[in-house]
């Protein structure tokens, strides 16, 4: 027979299950119950439908849906690597050391508030529309939030994971790998999950400006041809493929840093 705390406990997860289903199933009636009222703003289910499986049977650009998914994919994904290898060293080390705080800190404050999309004329007059500048786009606006959680993590660990290191006679290096990182990854991991978001409003920024493939020329083509249901198809695609995204660091925090969860 199960405890009321058994029972408590199992009712919780049906609901924590339900809810995300419920929020999804009140958007899609919002977007009915406009596109209803309003069909000239957004296209109906049918209409996205057939976009949708034109997008194979009528590439755009020689390449179907999948493949422009890919090549937005392949730019975020290239700039992630970068951003979260060279953030997490940039964020522990201006976190954990003085002296290079003092060397680099100030300069990375200034660069810090300027929007990740105003460098995209810049660096487009400097590399021109290729992919070297549409990546280095992506990997300035997701390299930032990952400096600074990484930076706040380290910077905020309690005193007294510290001075444990030091009672076991840990020196300063030992502190930081074995003791002040570890306590800082759910810090790390917020930065992280905050860059994906990032990266893909930055990319798809980019490819708007000036891409043959990718789910902002898409958008870019909707847009300009005034073909609502490809620019809802892209948008959707966005969205599955960023929640996709979410789950995935989510399942790999649990990985990396059990204690945390």
């Amino acid at each position: 027979m199960f405890s009321n705390a058994t029972k408590r406990t199992t009712t919780q997860k049906i609901i924590y299950i339900i809810l995300p289903i419920l929020s999804l199933l009140l958007i899609v009636m919002a977007y009915a119950f406009v596109q209803r009222k309003l069909p000239m703003l957004l296209p109906d289910a049918a209409g996205l439908w057939n976009r949708f499986t034109k997008t194979f049977t009528n590439p755009i650009k020689n390449v179907n849906l999948i493949g422009h998914i890919l090549a937005s994919l392949r730019r975020v994904m290239i700039a992630l690597a970068f951003a979260w290898s060279l953030g997490i060293l940039f964020g522990v080390l201006i976190g954990w050391n003085r002296v290079f705080k003092a060397l680099f800190g100030s300069i990375f404050e200034l660069f810090r508030p300027i929007p990740p999309i105003a460098w995209i004329p810049i660096i487009i007059m400097w590399f021109g529309i290729g992919e070297f500048p549409k990546i280095l786009i992506v990997f300035i606006g997701s390299f930032i939030p990952v400096v600074i959680n990484t930076e706040d993590g380290i910077r905020l660990v309690e005193k007294e994971y510290i001075d444990v290191g030091r009672v076991f006679g840990a020196n300063r290096t030992q502190l930081l790998m074995e003791f002040v990182v570890p306590t800082a990854l759910p810090a790390i991991f917020a930065g992280i999950r905050t860059s994906v978001s990032s990266a893909w409003t930055v990319v798809l920024a980019a490819e708007m400006l000036g891409a043959d493939h990718g789910v902002g020329a898409l958008v870019t083509r909707g847009w300009n041809a005034g073909d609502m249901a490809l620019v809802f198809v892209s948008i959707i695609c966005i969205g599955i493929i960023g929640a996709i995204l979410a789950y995935v660091l989510n399942k790999l925090e649990k990985v990396v840093s059990p204690w945390n969860n």
